[in-house]
């Protein structure tokens, strides 16, 4: 009765709306209004959860209820989408068409053996190559290395900065997507990460076990090795052929090294679908090219070296499309990079990911919330600073005007673990010259959009850090970047940023230390945005 109900009510309206000089159309829509709800409550539910008297034995009878209730409550039926139930929701993509989830079809999970191994061979081949290549000391491994970490136990190493706040959380990516990549989700990845890094600190180096080694390869493992892995589904497509598709499985294997492998291994390189597979999330890429002059000590403009700067900023994941989100379906992650004197190339890498959030409404104002994990790492001629956070981040969208909109997002972290160098670079030590802290972090990025003509952000960024190995005191560090971009091209724009560094040390027992370091920089932007995440947020 239903479907022909819906069939004739349409009709009604259809007459009721295209008759607009007749006011039959004002009791058609009311009846309308009316009798369709009471038509759906009239009709019978049906009944499956009631024993029927002299039907069948009563056991009979339940054992056939609970396999109706258990085709009914079930997401699908060998494998395809359940289309008979209406109590169950089985969306599987976005409204953007895209899936929310890996088909698991095509994306099975692999027996826990196969990632442990990997995992194992790559703390081998890191080692093979520490030993047989670049000849480090401390590669020289045996029974005696590994009873003497054993036995003495963990400390707080030594290594350079961007040893302990760069390469182990690469290195830790690596074995989360050893995982990942075999059919694992984010959370079933994670230990994998946590086993790879134990290994290696007690097996993989002479050197005692490190908690700052753990914590990073760990924690901004996860962080990094997921975003790797959504970045190369994004370029994925096992639709494609031919030199297309060789291009998509390069790219992708270059972005998340582990996952290329494992395809290879898996024979996905090779294979033909005739749907999407992979889940996807819209993605605005920005990349950046131009100078940046690095101002020296307590100077404002001008007065420094000049240097090539190149970045890249990726916005992934919509966050004010009203639906459920799992970890890292909306972040951020920008990275840049500094050509010139000096040894560094890496300038910083900073990132937030989302863990869990919700969006709200409240008139105009579009409202996403939730709780993120953050990544900052600053590896300059200025200043390091690496970090580790925790927290709550509140995402707004208002449109002033159709093309004027102002986006703001702001952040409230924990930092467990962070590291703070205490001079000014470059830093061209072999050893250890930042102290080990943790402490709290506030963020504020704010961008107001005039079309695509013109946008001028304000970002700043504040650590509160508190020294636990090394010099005792508290640091308050902040970061402060105005910027504006000017249209000269679709999708291509020229930016002027001026970045302010201050940082005021209380150092126990000592004088306090106040000092400000400015950078200014000039480039041109070409903008890449996806049409399903409209805006540039930051």
């Amino acid at each position: 009765m239903a479907p022909i109900y819906i069939i004739v009510a349409g009709a009604f309206v259809l007459y009721a709306v295209t008759n607009s000089k007749s006011k039959r159309g004002i009791p058609v829509l009311f009846l309308l209004i009316v009798l369709f709800p009471a038509s759906l409550f009239a009709q019978k539910k049906p009944i499956i959860d009631s024993i029927i008297p002299g039907k069948a034995p009563v056991k009979e009878q339940l054992k056939e209820i609970k396999t109706i209730k258990s085709q009914l409550l079930s997401d699908s039926v060998a494998g395809e989408p359940h289309k008979n139930s209406p109590l169950i929701d089985t969306t599987i993509q976005n409204k953007y068409g895209d899936l929310l989830n890996d088909d698991k079809k095509y994306n099975q999970k692999y027996p826990v053996w196969k990632p442990i191994v990997e995992v194992v061979g790559n703390n081998v081949f890191t080692w093979m190559l520490d030993k047989y290549v670049l000849k480090e000391d401390f590669s020289n491994l045996g029974i005696g290395s590994w009873k003497y970490n054993i036995q003495k136990g963990w400390e707080w190493d030594s290594d350079r900065f961007g040893v302990n706040f760069f390469a182990h959380p690469y290195s830790g990516a690596m074995y989360f997507n050893a995982a990942r990549s075999q059919g694992y989700n984010y959370w079933q990845s994670i230990p994998f990460a946590v086993g790879g890094s134990l290994m290696w600190e007690y097996f993989g180096e002479t050197t005692r076990p490190s908690y700052n080694d753990l914590i990073n390869t760990s924690l901004n493992g996860a962080f990094l090795g997921e975003m790797f892995y959504r970045l190369s589904s994004n370029v994925l497509d096992d639709r494609t052929r031919g030199s297309e598709r060789v291009f998509r499985e390069v790219l992708a294997g270059l972005i998340d090294p582990e996952r290329g492998l494992n395809r290879l291994l898996q024979g996905k390189t090779f294979r033909h679908t005739t749907n999407e597979v992979y889940q996807k999330e819209p993605l605005n890429i920005t990349l950046f090219a131009g100078v940046h002059k690095i101002n020296t000590y307590n100077t404002i403009f001008g007065t420094g070296p000049t240097e090539i700067l190149i970045n890249m900023q990726f916005d992934y994941g919509n966050p004010f499309e009203e639906t459920y989100k799992k970890p890292f379906d909306f972040f951020k992650l920008r990275s840049e990079f500094s050509f010139g004197s000096g040894r560094k190339v890496l300038d910083n890498l900073t990132g937030y990911g989302i863990l869990v959030g919700d969006n709200a409404k409240a008139g105009d104002l579009s409202i996403f919330y939730g709780l993120f994990q953050y990544d900052d790492y600053w590896d300059n001629k200025t200043f390091e600073l690496g970090a580790i956070g925790f927290g709550g981040g509140l995402f707004t969208k208002y449109p002033i005007t159709d093309n004027t909109i102002l986006y703001t997002n702001a952040h409230l972290a924990v930092i467990p673990l962070a590291g703070n160098s205490t001079r000014f670079g470059p830093d061209t030590s072999q050893f250890r010259d930042y102290t080990y802290d943790d402490g709290f972090e506030g963020k504020i990025e704010s961008t107001i959009n005039f079309g695509k003509a013109f946008s001028a952000s304000f970002v700043y960024y504040y650590f509160f850090l508190h020294t636990f190995v090394g010099q005792a005191g508290n640091n308050n560090i902040s970061i402060l970047k105005p910027r504006v971009t000017v249209q000269v091209a679709k999708n291509l724009n020229l930016g002027f940023e001026h970045f302010i560094y201050f940082d005021d040390r209380y150092l126990k027992n000592l004088p306090g230390i106040y000092s400000v370091r400015t950078e200014q920089k000039i480039y041109l932007s070409l903008f890449l945005e996806d049409p399903q995440r409209k805006g540039r947020f930051n």
